[in-house]
C-alpha cells in the first residue's frame, strides 16, 4: 500500500511540474520529464511483477502445466502493458495517430503469440470429439 502512495505522490508532483513547464518556453522538457518519471515508476514496480511471475511459475509447476503456455501468457501480458505505456506517452505528446498504431501493433503481436495456444485448444477439442 505504501508503494501505491509513493507512486501516486510522485505522479502528482510530476504532473504539477509538467503542467508548469509546458506553459513555459520549453514544453518539450515536460515530455522528457513525464517519460522519465514513467520509467522510474515502472522500475519501482518491477519487484512486484517479479513476485507475481514467480508465484504463477510455482503454481504451474505444482499443477504440471507446460511452462511454454505460461511463458506465452506472460509475454502477452507484457506486450499489453508496454504497448499501453507507449501509447499513452504518444498521446501525452499529442500523437494520437501514432498511439493507435502502437496499440494495433501490440494486438497483432498478441495474436501471433496466441496461435500456439489456440492450436493446442483446438487439438484438445478435436480429440474429445468422436
Amino acid at each position: 500500500m505504501e508503494d501505491l502512495f509513493a507512486i501516486i505522490g510522485l505522479a502528482l508532483v510530476t504532473t504539477i511540474l509538467v503542467v508548469f513547464i509546458k506553459e513555459s518556453k520549453i514544453p518539450a522538457l515536460g515530455m522528457v520529464i513525464s517519460v522519465f518519471v514513467g520509467a522510474v515508476i515502472f522500475i519501482q514496480i518491477l519487484p512486484k511483477i517479479s513476485y507475481v511471475v514467480s508465484a504463477f511459475e510455482e503454481l504451474a509447476t505444482r499443477a504440471s502445466i507446460n511452462t511454454f503456455y505460461l511463458t506465452t501468457i506472460f509475454k502477452i501480458i507484457g506486450i499489453s502493458y508496454i504497448a499501453e505505456f507507449g501509447a499513452q506517452v504518444c498521446r501525452d505528446a499529442g500523437q494520437g495517430a501514432i498511439a493507435t498504431k502502437v496499440e494495433f501493433s501490440a494486438k497483432i503481436l498478441v495474436m501471433v503469440l496466441a496461435v500456439p495456444i489456440i492450436g493446442a485448444i483446438l487439438e484438445s477439442v478435436v480429440r474429445l470429439l468422436p
